[in-house]
């Protein structure tokens, strides 16, 4: 079945709903899953994580990768990051979500956004907001980790913008390592330049993440984009 709008869509087409509405979120996207022809939106996001290309992307990760989730703003890349946490947890491994944007209200908005509890997941999963993010302190918060677990920082360019941390290079080589010793999957989620949208191109692209400050691209061995409901997967081993 194909729906009238991709599933990020109609998740932050609920949103909205539920803001302009005052109405719970879950009552909102129940509302959605009818109007696409399901009985809740729980069967709505089971249906579709089979076919989606979400639910098989944490097969093209090996244990001990940096990945780059890149996007614009609005085209899902924190959900698509928390559906690959899910996902491990899922298969029993962990997932730990470092942020320095999000708080746990928000947290748990994005995962009913996705279908899931976030009571399930406690025992496998680590959320921290702490303005302490930095590499050394998520090293230091992973102390249980496990090889294949999945950890997602949000966002790879507020790593260093407190005054006092490493420079980002240094930060990215430090977890580099960390990730080779313990095998952890690390997942950057990541700015695209805004003058990307003036560009007339249909899909971002290497050129395109926002470097503030620079940084090698090949410490990650893959460059996720996400875009308009699609995923491009993109090596780093030709960049210049």
């Amino acid at each position: 079945m194909r729906l009238s709008a991709p599933l990020y869509r109609l998740k932050r087409q609920a949103r909205v709903t539920a803001r302009a509405k005052s109405i719970p979120l879950n009552q909102a996207l129940n509302a959605i899953a009818k109007a696409e022809g399901f009985s809740s939106w729980s069967l709505l996001s089971a249906k579709m994580s089979k076919s989606e290309p979400g639910a098989r992307l944490l097969e093209h990760f090996s244990p001990g990768d940096l990945v780059l989730l890149a996007a614009r703003p609005g085209h899902g890349k924190t959900l698509m990051a928390l559906e690959l946490i899910v996902q491990a947890i899922k298969s029993r491994r962990r997932g730990s979500f470092f942020t320095l944007e999000y708080n746990e209200i928000d947290l748990i908005d994005r995962l009913k956004a996705i279908g899931t509890d976030s009571s399930g997941l406690e025992a496998r999963f680590l959320f921290d907001s702490s303005d302490s993010i930095c590499a050394s302190y998520i090293k230091s918060r992973l102390d249980f980790a496990e090889r294949g677990d999945v950890v997602v920082i949000d966002y790879l360019q507020l790593l260093d913008q407190k005054r006092g941390n490493p420079e980002l290079s240094v930060q990215l080589a430090e977890l580099h390592s960390f990730a080779a010793d313990t095998g952890v999957i690390f997942i950057f989620i990541s700015q695209v330049d805004r003058a990307f949208e003036m560009s007339g191109r249909s899909y971002p692209s290497l050129k395109d993440i926002r470097m503030a400050n620079p940084f090698d691209l090949k410490v990650f061995g893959q460059i996720c984009f996400v875009h308009d409901g699609e995923i491009k997967l993109e090596p780093t081993d030709e960049v210049a």
